[in-house]
Formats: C-alpha cells, sequence, structure tokens
C-alpha cells in the first residue's frame, strides 16, 4: 500500500501565497489534445492552481488531494470540484476523465499502481499530461546564491522524490504515447521578502526548520539583500517547466 507522505500541509497557507501560477496557454494546449472538454481531473491538486485554470476550458473539474489541509486552502471555482483522496486510489468512474493533470506532483505517486489508475479513468484517446519545475531564474548575480542554498544549504533535506524533479523528470517511467509540447515558463513578480516567501514552502525547508528549530532562509534573507538591491522591488522570477504528456490507450 502506498503511503502518502505529507510534505505540504504545514505549510499549505503560504503555498497558496507564493506559489506561481501556470501559464493560461498550457492549458490551452492541453485542451486542445483532447477529443472533448468533458471532465478534467487534477491529481495532486494541492491548492487547486491547475485545477482552478482548468475551469476555462472543461464543463467539469474534479480535484484531488490526500492532504485535507492543502484542500481547505484550495481556490473556489463553481466547475471544480474538490476531494481529499490519493491518486492511487479514487472515486472516479471508469472511462470518464478527458485529460489528467499532474502538477508538480508526479514524483510524489507509486508510479505502478497510479498508472493502472490513469488507465482505469482515462478515457480511451484521453491525454495525461505531468510536469514540474526546478530552480528560478532571477538574474546572474542572485542565481547562484539559490543554487548554494538548495544544493548545499539543504542537501540533506531533500527527499529522493526530489531527486527525479532535479533530473527533469527523465527519469520518471511513462507508459504512454508520448506528445511533443513547446516551451511553457512561469512567472512571477516578487520582492525579496516575497521571494523567501515561496522558499519556506519548499519541504526541504520545513524539515530543515522542524531538524534545528530555525528556519534557513534568515541568513540567506541578509546574503541575498546586496544583489536584489532594493528590496521592496519585484523581480521577474522564472521557471521552466519540463512536461511528460501522453495518449492513454489510444485507439
Amino acid at each position: 500500500m502506498h503511503v502518502f507522505k505529507d510534505n505540504f500541509s504545514k505549510q499549505s497557507d503560504i503555498y497558496l501565497k507564493y506559489r506561481p501560477n501556470y501559464p493560461s496557454g498550457l492549458f490551452a494546449f492541453l485542451a486542445g489534445l483532447t477529443d472533448k472538454q468533458e471532465l478534467a481531473w487534477d491529481c495532486g491538486t494541492g491548492n487547486g492552481q491547475a485545477a482552478f485554470s482548468l475551469a476555462a476550458f472543461f464543463d467539469r473539474v474534479i480535484a484531488t488531494d490526500p492532504s485535507e489541509q492543502q484542500i481547505k486552502n484550495a481556490i473556489l471555482h463553481d466547475k471544480v470540484a474538490y476531494m481529499v483522496e490519493t491518486s492511487e486510489l479514487n472515486s472516479l468512474a471508469d472511462a470518464s476523465v478527458d485529460l489528467l493533470t499532474v502538477a508538480n506532483a508526479l514524483h510524489w505517486f507509486d508510479f505502478e499502481v497510479f498508472y493502472k489508475e490513469v488507465n482505469r479513468v482515462v478515457k480511451p484517446n484521453g491525454i495525461i499530461a505531468a510536469w514540474a519545475y526546478f530552480l528560478p531564474l532571477i538574474t546572474p548575480e542572485i542565481d547562484p546564491i539559490v543554487q548554494n542554498f538548495h544544493d548545499v544549504t539543504l542537501d540533506k533535506y531533500w527527499r529522493q522524490e526530489n531527486r527525479l524533479v532535479e533530473k527533469g523528470y527523465t527519469t520518471i517511467p511513462f507508459p504512454f504515447t508520448q506528445i511533443a509540447a513547446p516551451d511553457f515558463f512561469v512567472e512571477k513578480q516578487m520582492n525579496l521578502y516575497d521571494f523567501i516567501g515561496y522558499l519556506n514552502t519548499w519541504s526541504a525547508t520545513q524539515r530543515f526548520i522542524t531538524e534545528h528549530g530555525t528556519n534557513p532562509t534568515t541568513p540567506l534573507l541578509n546574503e541575498l539583500k546586496v544583489p536584489w538591491k532594493d528590496n521592496s522591488i519585484d523581480r521577474k522570477i522564472t521557471w521552466k517547466l519540463f512536461l511528460k504528456i501522453g495518449r492513454v490507450g489510444a485507439v
């Protein structure tokens, strides 16, 4: 039985505030791959960022997450039904889903069990799309400091699942007919304090705090003040998405 590793309930409120939203063009592209736009299922929905965007393109969206706290903080929409369920064991009907999405969560799943559910609930010729992002790009002066924070300060606090993200999902099995996609980027305007808030959404940051009783972003904030220059000025933070898109049971 797959054991749910709850890495985000603790910081679910700041997750909603500081995590970037995905580009609408991504959802338009995915909707364009489906034969119909009746039902989308967003697995591991977290606070519902992807589910909310899917509602613009699908008649109904079911969004599931095993974290009750994340669901409590989710973005409400008339077309979106939130449920506290795992992606490996859910209540969706057989062959009911046109598009299944997994936004920044596939690396936490039990792949073998989850893919059986994918084949059960997705319609023949339906689409599965999973994506994630790694380190952001800000400026040549700031980026190495953030990289060092990730690679050195937090190194032992990243789980093996996080290493799959570092490798751009290239080592994750994906037993579907893969579909090429254009490049998509996530962008968010943040001042320095907002950016520190984003770094506090990292699961490794929270594990560091739990173990040491201190927050590693506190000294990082002081280190970033010089290259950021004006702490109150918003800078454009950019993440490149890496995607796995596949057609399920193609006919």
